[in-house]
């Protein structure tokens, strides 16, 4: 981030609201760019650039830190691409018949059990670090902060983490099959 972006959010955190609008014009390019790599259709982008924005607007004052913009700001937009494919998703098979819609519900309660019990096999470093960014969603240096240890420890633990669960999931599914 430049030092100029970094003033720029640091006096629309303060309340300028010459400094907000500003950052509103020179966040709309990376929104959308980040938007297009997340939502699945061009009106779902639409739609998320207008509400990252206007979630910046009402809520640039309860940022804590200026180097977790970035983070904060993605957070929203794959929250929203995310919410807009689900009501998208529930639409569609809000046609489906009733029993389908019970094995859809059974393999999601499924998959959440396998998940719970992938967590549960972790190493405590590697599970803790998992719960901390993307349970608790802290940020990468509030959870190096919280656990005393570096951003790139965070970093190299997460991805352990990730991959060690994705690992777990993956040989769960051919050993079901």
């Amino acid at each position: 981030m430049k030092q100029n972006s970094e003033k720029l959010i640091l006096a629309a955190c303060s309340g300028n609201k010459q400094a907000l609008e500003q950052l509103l014009i020179v966040s709309q390019k990376d929104i959308r760019r980040f938007a297009r790599k997340t939502c699945t259709t061009s009106e779902d982008i639409e739609d998320v650039v207008q509400i990252a924005l206007w979630q910046i607007h009402r809520k640039i004052g309860t940022l804590k830190t200026i180097k977790a913009y970035t983070s904060w700001l993605f957070r929203i937009i794959e929250r929203e691409c995310y919410r807009l494919f689900r009501s998208r998703l529930s639409k569609n098979t809000e046609t489906e018949s009733n029993l389908e819609n019970i094995t859809t519900h059974d393999s999601d309660l499924n998959l959440r059990i396998d998940l719970i019990n992938a967590i549960m096999t972790l190493p405590p470093i590697y599970r803790q670090i998992l719960i901390i960014r993307d349970i608790e969603e802290y940020t990468a240096p509030e959870a190096a902060k919280k656990l005393g240890i570096t951003i790139e420890a965070v970093k190299s633990r997460l991805h352990r983490a990730r991959s060690m669960i994705k690992e777990k999931l993956t040989s769960q599914i051919f050993l079901d099959e």
